[in-house]
């Protein structure tokens, strides 16, 4: 009995296994049986060929999966979050899939990580609103130096009484004269003096347009009355017109008369000065523009001393102009001085102090119904406004006006609804001076005046080629006057609104204060030295003159600037404090949501274009698809989707049995054996000897 011989073959080779001698007497020739082995160390090729396959064609060579390609995107979206939550240094964003066997504990940080996340945006959005609302903080600093001492302006309230139209004013003196007699039955002195030349009084009264008249204003109905007593009941029926229930007016029309109005006044006197005001507008008027200037004794006579800093002031110092309502007007220490005064001590001995004229000459008396002077102060380069900020000096009183500067630095733009000089208001300024909300304000006015009405106000700066209004011209003047005063006052021209204040302002804030000049034992010499000073007899002494102090109290004034409260670098400082609080992260992970953001947004238009392609691109692509894999031959698909048929391990052969050719393992395809033929159009390998050494 022989035993048998196992040969095993070197790796990727078929072993050999050899059985001598017989069984149980028998003999039977030696036969060897290959077994196959598993091929290893050989390439697709060869392990193709060791199955019987043909090589496929070479193809381009695919990346691995460990390849880093140079743009990548994930396939779904639960491999982007995957991916996500275990790379981000978000806080808490790994518990969104460590835990991913608890799904408590998923939902539960799941949960936690959003509202997390939506609280810090809601945060994000209270700080962006913030920012967007532009607030703005004051800064309040005090600074001590030497002052530029303001430009200040007297008026004498005085109008004057110009050569030219001397004439016209004395008719009108005289038509208001007659006018009182008429609706109050007054006797002037000028009446009783120029009785023997004034004409009647229809004559007169006919003389100017638009007559004052006394129009009769019905009473309140009957419950708006108090009860009154029986006895009172036949007087009733005979009610007479008590002067309590006039209005005095006058009528104004339009151009063609279709429509008319009363302007009327309950009180006598304002109707009286409004309407000698009105004509007295007209005739002012009618000076040429190269009226000759007022007479320099006239000027002169109305301040007796000037002293700044304990300094006599002189020509140099001031500039004179004439104000229809307030007469001669002098502004010290205005742009066009030659040398701007400047206070480097406070106190009323370091600033200006006027000595004035107050008696009244009677120039007008009717427009100037109060004694005294028109006092301003104001900035050098800006106009004297004496309706709008001026204030009275009482004669025979010394008036003492400490100020105190503020200045006021406000943010245009975004923060501030100011403008920085005016260029960027829709209305043009019409007087030689800086950008104020008054002079736009006016030259608001004047605009709306010679736009609708056809002429300019006499109170403020006309433009070249335009007249001032005079109803011997523009007969309806005073018509479109009254009715745009009435829409200016209730804003309905945007004058309030187009003109807005400027940025950077100065104010001085006054305090005043009265005492009693000069004093009763002194009042004599003081009125003689003045008298022999100035060659003017003053006839009514404590009513012709009186004293003005201005001066600064303090050095220390007040700058009050603002600046944004929320700035570019606190906005982001605030962002990333409530970015650390809730996930504790910095910069970069911001950087991160954005490429998460970004990933998003690529794969799902990646996802919609494949989706529109296979829908709407490739129609019947389902049937093309089977007759392709049927028409492919199998020795093109890879071994995973054509398998080779298992052969079973061979058993030791019977006695008298020959060994199957198909138990035999194909040798391997080596490329320096011979080529072997295989069966045609079969893909199982036919059987093989196998070479044994003896």
């Amino acid at each position: 009995m022989t035993e048998p011989l196992l040969v095993v073959g070197s790796p990727g080779v078929c072993g050999c296994l050899s059985l001598k001698g017989s069984m149980k007497g028998d003999k039977f020739k030696e036969q060897d049986l290959c077994l196959p082995q598993p091929m290893q160390g050989l390439g697709k090729e060869d392990k193709r060929e060791e199955q019987g396959l043909s090589p496929e064609p070479s193809a381009a060579p695919q990346p691995s999966e460990e390849e880093e390609a140079l743009i990548e995107f994930h396939r779904s979206y639960r491999e982007l979050f995957q991916f996500f939550c275990n790379n981000t240094t978000i806080h808490g964003a790994i518990r969104l899939v460590c835990s991913k066997h608890n799904r408590m504990k998923t939902a539960f940080w799941a949960v936690l990580w959003l509202c997390t996340f939506g609280v810090m945006y809601w945060q994000f959005a209270l700080l962006f609103e913030e920012y967007f609302s532009y607030p703005v903080s004051l800064n309040i600093n005090l600074n001590s130096d030497k002052l530029v001492f303001p430009a200040v302006t007297v008026c004498t309230l005085n109008p004057y009484r110009y050569t030219e139209i001397k004439g016209e004013l004395e008719e009108l003196d005289r038509i208001t004269e007659q006018t009182l007699f008429e609706l109050y039955k007054y006797n002037s002195s000028y009446a009783l003096k120029d009785g023997a030349r004034h004409r009647s009084t229809r004559n007169l009264r006919d003389a100017l347009p638009h007559p004052l008249q006394r129009l009769y204003a019905p009473p309140p109905p009957y419950p708006a009355r108090a009860a009154r007593s029986s006895s009172s009941s036949v007087r009733d029926n005979n009610p007479q017109v008590d002067r309590k229930d006039w209005k005095i007016g006058f009528q104004l029309c339009n151009q063609n008369k279709s429509d008319c109005f009363y302007q009327t006044y309950s009180s006598g006197v304002d109707a009286v000065r409004e309407w000698y005001r009105f004509h007295y507008i007209n005739i002012l008027s009618r000076l040429p523009d190269t009226s000759p200037s007022l007479r320099e004794e006239a000027l002169g006579n109305f301040i007796f001393t000037c002293r700044f800093n304990q300094a006599s002031c002189n020509q140099a110092n001031y500039s004179q102009f004439h104000h229809p309502m307030y007469g001669n007007c002098y502004t010290f220490n205005n742009k066009n001085s030659s040398n701007l005064w400047m206070s480097s001590m406070p106190g009323v001995n370091n600033g200006l102090s006027l000595t004035l004229r107050t008696e009244q000459n009677d120039f007008i008396p009717l427009l100037s119904t109060v004694t005294g002077a028109r006092v301003m102060v104001h900035g050098q380069d800006e106009p004297a406004f004496m309706d709008d900020g001026g204030f009275n000096v009482r004669p025979g009183v010394e008036t003492s006006i400490s100020m105190r500067k503020e200045a006021l630095d406000s943010l245009g733009g975004n923060y501030g609804d100011c403008t920085e000089n005016g260029s960027d208001v829709p209305v043009k300024n019409l007087y030689p001076s800086k950008y104020t909300q008054q002079v736009c304000i006016h030259s608001c006015f004047q605009e709306n005046m010679i736009k609708k009405c056809g002429c300019a106000y006499i109170f403020y700066p006309k433009p070249k080629g335009v007249e001032f209004c005079d109803y011997r011209k523009q007969s309806s003047w005073g018509y479109c006057y009254y009715k745009l005063q009435g829409a200016f006052s209730l804003d309905s021209l945007g004058c309030f609104s187009k003109c807005r204040k400027p940025c950077s302002v100065t104010n001085y804030k006054l305090s005043a204060g009265y005492s009693r000049w000069p004093s009763v034992k002194s009042q004599d010499w003081i009125f003689e030295m003045l008298s022999l000073q100035n060659n003017y007899t003053i006839n009514n002494k404590r009513n012709g003159v009186a004293k003005l102090n201005i001066f600064f109290k303090e050095l220390n004034y007040k700058t009050n600037s603002e600046s944004p409260s929320v700035t570019m670098v606190s906005l982001l400082s605030n962002l990333g404090s409530q970015w650390s609080l809730w996930f504790g992260s910095s910069v970069l992970s911001v950087v991160e949501m954005a490429e998460l953001i970004f990933d998003l947004l690529v794969l799902t238009v990646l996802m919609l274009l494949h989706r529109f392609r296979s829908r709407y691109w490739s129609p019947g692509r389902g049937g093309r698809a089977a007759r392709e894999v049927a028409c492919t031959p199998a020795s093109s698909f890879p071994s995973r989707f054509c398998p080779h048929p298992t052969s079973p391990l061979p058993s030791l052969p019977q006695q008298g049995t020959t060994p199957s050719p198909a138990l035999t393992a194909p040798p391997p395809a080596y490329a320096t054996l011979g080529p072997r033929a295989h069966p045609l159009d079969s893909a199982v390998p036919g059987p093989s000897a196998c070479v044994q050494e003896h």
